[in-house]
């Protein structure tokens, strides 16, 4: 049973789906039909407590409410960046703590989710892999990161980029999508939500095959050994062996699609630029190579230095040149603008470490002098 706070036994609602609603509701002693209305109160109404479930009896709220909680945590800290971003941080199950990230952006406004506290890939560019595996979110855990958002009610889009690997968590990410995705949910257009990933072997299928969501791949580096180097990932599962997998998947299409019905899922691949590691032509070409025949898109991406390594982000000319030469060669790039750096909300800046060992010296006991 996944807990709404650390101690407390009670279910969480937020992530479960209409039948392990209903089965809470009949255990609750209301009828059937409550699931769906304790749905409705959840993901179109966004209530905060049982209390608030009025066309529920008050008898069956009360018994409800001693078995369950809606799991609505709010945030506990808010730092906001000259250029408007947000970041955000909220607690997790197990007295843990994620980093949400709120980018507006004109009539678009995007919030980076988290799916793990730390992460396990160990990428040499990135504060996450540096504070270690930690825990995996619950569902509840990463959709409260949008159902506690104070401008949630802004948000257009939905990306899985925060703390964490989300194959590393692919049952509660999915659920997730599902959630947000699903007509008893939030009812979103899956076009509006992309899922990131280094690639992971086991967990990579699911991702294409369960959900309709955009995918993006996170490969900064063309060549094996050199990816090696920046992503452990690599070693596991090339990504020379993930580009085939995806050969065999219909994504965007940026020319008409022959039946005249365009696809809906998009594809894009991740690409930190740096200097004199994947910036040169000969980069360029092996990515047109790795990519031949997908129809993708490559983002471009500066890096933002982090303590510890010998990483160093590529000039603004070099990284221009690489977009001008992949897209001449008609391989769509962009280069991404960097956001939210002043507050460490940048790609690959995220990380609770501190947040985390704060925790633990607040729970252990006091030594006697």
């Amino acid at each position: 049973m996944e807990n709404a706070v650390s101690g407390d036994e009670r279910a969480v609602l937020l992530g479960m789906e209409p039948s392990e609603l209903q089965a809470v509701a009949q255990a609750a002693g209301l009828p059937p039909f409550a699931g769906r209305q304790v749905a409705q109160w959840i993901y179109a109404k966004h209530v905060t407590d049982v209390a608030q479930m009025t066309n529920l009896s008050k008898q069956g709220r009360a018994r409800l409410a001693e078995m369950a909680t809606v799991g609505c945590r709010p945030p506990l800290e808010r730092h906001e960046s000259v250029d408007g971003t947000v970041k955000y941080l909220f607690p997790a199950a197990g007295g843990h703590y994620v980093e949400t990230v709120f980018i507006p952006d004109g009539r678009r406004a995007t919030l980076c989710v988290s799916c793990q506290v730390g992460c396990k890939m160990g990428c040499a560019f990135c504060m996450t892999g540096r504070q270690g595996f930690v825990a995996s979110l619950t569902a509840a855990d990463i959709l409260n990161q949008i159902y506690s958002l104070p401008e949630r009610d802004r948000l257009t889009n939905i990306v899985f980029m925060g703390q964490g690997e989300p194959l590393d968590n692919v049952d509660n990410v999915l659920r997730a999508a599902r959630v947000l995705t699903a007509s008893w949910g939030y009812a979103w257009s899956p076009k509006r939500i992309t899922i990131s990933t280094v690639g992971l072997r086991k967990n990579f299928r699911r991702l294409l095959d369960e959900t309709s969501c955009h995918v993006a791949v996170s490969l900064h580096h063309p060549l094996h050994e050199g990816r090696a180097a920046l992503m452990p990932a690599e070693r596991a599962w090339p990504v020379a062996e993930l580009t085939d997998v995806l050969r065999g998947y219909d994504f965007c299409r940026r020319a008409p699609h022959p039946t005249g019905q365009p696809k809906q899922r998009r594809l894009s691949f991740e690409y930190i630029v740096f200097d004199g590691v994947n910036d040169t032509l000969r980069h360029a070409d092996a990515l047109l190579s790795l990519l031949h025949g997908l129809d993708c898109r490559v983002n471009l991406i500066r890096f933002h230095a982090i303590p510890g390594t010998a990483l160093r982000g590529a000039p603004e000319s070099r990284m221009l040149r690489l977009r001008d030469y992949l897209t001449a060669h008609g391989l769509f790039t962009t280069l991404r603008a960097s956001r939210g750096e002043d507050i460490m909300a940048a790609c690959g800046l995220l990380s609770t470490a501190h947040a985390e060992e704060e925790a633990r010296r607040e729970a252990a006991p006091e030594v006697e002098k």
